[in-house]
């Protein structure tokens, strides 16, 4: 999460397609905004999203140092604080949107092989309020 102050990157609309396209077809996937973003969720588990024009995946240490030394980063939507278990792939994928799907699609493997996550109840409406007291003039 941004710290106060700081603003969440935006995707632009090329992007969100762009990892439309990039995220399996499949009844088990969730596509979802995330702090502003887009992200792909599995069994209630993220596997990869946007983070404004950036695409990060979710892949254990070893995998992400393959992605790192292929021109990835740590993702880290606050400076400073990486979030672990997951990494920025190339600033290239949309351009190269073969060269990442591998990473989408292990991402989702790896993911899919979690515990599913238990949803969440849903929140209770606050009860409505009556409307305020009209005062009546004479």
């Amino acid at each position: 999460m941004a710290e106060s102050g700081m603003k969440m990157p935006k995707p632009s609309e090329q992007a969100k397609a762009a990892f439309s396209r990039l995220v399996p077809d499949d009844p088990s996937i969730t596509l979802k905004p995330m702090f502003g973003n887009l992200a792909a969720f599995v069994n209630g588990n993220m596997f990869s999203g946007l983070f404004g024009e950036d695409l990060f995946v979710r892949l254990p240490d070893d995998e992400a140092g393959h992605v790192k030394r292929q021109g990835g980063r740590p993702f880290e939507p606050v400076p400073g604080h990486a979030m672990s278990g997951y990494v920025m792939v190339p600033a290239t994928w949309q351009k190269k949107p073969d060269s990442v799907h591998a990473w989408v699609v292990q991402a989702l493997t790896l993911t899919r092989a979690l515990p599913a996550k238990a949803k969440k109840p849903a929140k209770a409406k606050a009860a409505a309020k009556p409307p305020a007291a009209r005062s009546k003039t004479p």
